[in-house]
């Protein structure tokens, strides 16, 4: 009798074989640009005076980012300790001690910025979690 295993769990990460990953092609037509890609999209959305901030993409461009039903990260740690940075929040959610604003219904950032997609466990954290009050 033969076993076949298609994914497998080291150190607590799972692994799958390559040819089990669904990967998404996506066809450039020139009429879209790589920020509209991120339309509708759970993220998390960094920029230098904006700072971090998570909610679905409404528009993106190379002007800026408007997000709906959003909060801004002022301070964060990944749920899971062996994660880092906001990279790390977008994978496993925010710690118990991180600081989030209320939710807001629109928010419009109008600089340079970067997109990472949350999984929806994180997105799910970063909504779920209670809102710290201004010092």
């Amino acid at each position: 009798m033969e076993t076949v295993l298609n994914e497998i769990k080291v150190n607590g990460v799972d692994y799958v074989k390559k040819e089990n990953v669904n990967q998404e092609i996506v066809n450039f037509t020139g009429e879209e640009s790589v920020a509209t890609r991120a339309i509708g999209k759970k993220v998390i959305v960094r920029s230098k005076n904006e700072g971090i901030n998570a909610g679905i993409v409404v528009l993106a461009d190379n002007t800026g980012i408007e997000l709906k039903d959003c909060r801004r990260i002022w301070y964060h740690k990944p749920k899971d300790k062996n994660l880092s940075w906001y990279e790390g929040v977008a994978v496993s959610g925010l710690d118990i001690s991180s600081k989030v604003s209320g939710t807001v219904k629109s928010k419009i950032i109008i600089e340079n910025y970067s997109v990472t997609e949350c999984t929806e466990e994180a997105f799910e954290s970063i909504m779920e979690i209670k809102p710290n009050d201004q010092n």
